[in-house]
């Protein structure tokens, strides 16, 4: 039994990031990113598919002050991933992403050659717009609402194999969603942990048989947003003898923020 179709575990990359150079190079991992693929159209010479743009989404603080990145791929005929580098920036100097125009929205936007990574033999999968996402009014429509449950996908801590992509699952639900809702706020609240190197990361609504009466059952898994950032809680230490803070600590609160699929809609329309 799957309650996460197994196409959507294919569509997460790891977005990493080489340190050094010649034999003491190393690569460090962080951050998340996953394929999103817009419709174009019907494909004119088999009208049983249809032709699509895909995207790699992220977050923005993923990719600034970053002038390379590495994705890496499993191939599929089991062999060891394979990294690609990219370059961010193009001969003129511009970046190659695109960020969502609101700058308190976290997301970005670089395009990707599908056929690249099918002629290299790479596997991957996307979500499709039309039909694996819920955006806010979906969301309304469906009547998804706090308490409801998710996954979160992702790379926490860098956390890779030295061999393969193999994406990390974590379980959580929606904490509170009613503000996005009323357009009070563009973000919503997951209560599921999440680190750094999460970041960009994909958020599944889990797919339910069963509701309380007058209330819709969710009969599908969907992409309901991207992990903005965890929410921090700061913890002082006080001095027993001057009654002043002497040390402040950050901690994981255990909720994070989450940016909605509306947002990234918008920002692929930045970048056409």
């Amino acid at each position: 039994m799957a309650l996460i179709p197994p196409f959507f575990i294919d569509t997460v990359i790891a977005i990493g990031k080489q340190i050094g150079a010649g034999a003491s190079m190393r690569k460090q991992w962080i951050g998340t990113g996953f394929i999103f693929a817009t419709f174009k159209n019907i494909n004119a010479d088999d009208p049983t598919k249809s032709d699509y743009k895909i995207h790699l989404i992220t977050n923005k603080h993923v990719l600034q002050n970053q002038e390379n990145i590495i994705i890496r791929f499993n191939p599929q005929n089991g062999q060891a991933a394979t990294d690609f580098p990219i370059a961010l920036k193009k001969p003129d100097w511009s970046f190659i992403w695109t960020g969502h125009p609101n700058a308190n929205v976290d997301v970005a936007v670089i395009c990707l050659n599908g056929q690249m990574l099918i002629d290299a033999g790479m596997k991957f999968s996307y979500f499709k717009s039309e039909s694996n996402i819920l955006v806010k009014q979906d969301m309304i429509d469906q009547q998804v609402s706090e308490g409801d449950f998710i996954y979160v996908l992702g790379f926490p801590m860098g956390m890779m194999p030295s061999d393969r992509q193999h994406v990390i699952v974590r379980g959580g639900i929606i904490a509170r969603i009613r503000d996005v809702f009323e357009s009070r706020s563009d973000s919503f609240t997951i209560d599921s942990l999440v680190f750094p190197g999460n970041s960009g990361g994909p958020v599944i609504i889990k797919p339910e048989v069963t509701s309380i009466q007058g209330t819709t059952a969710m009969n599908k898994a969907a992409l309901i947003g991207i992990v903005k950032s965890y929410i921090p809680y700061t913890d002082v230490a006080i001095s027993q003898q001057t009654g002043k803070a002497r040390i402040t600590f950050e901690e994981n609160s255990g909720l994070a923020n989450v940016e909605t699929v509306d947002k990234i809609i918008e920002t692929i329309a930045e970048n056409i």
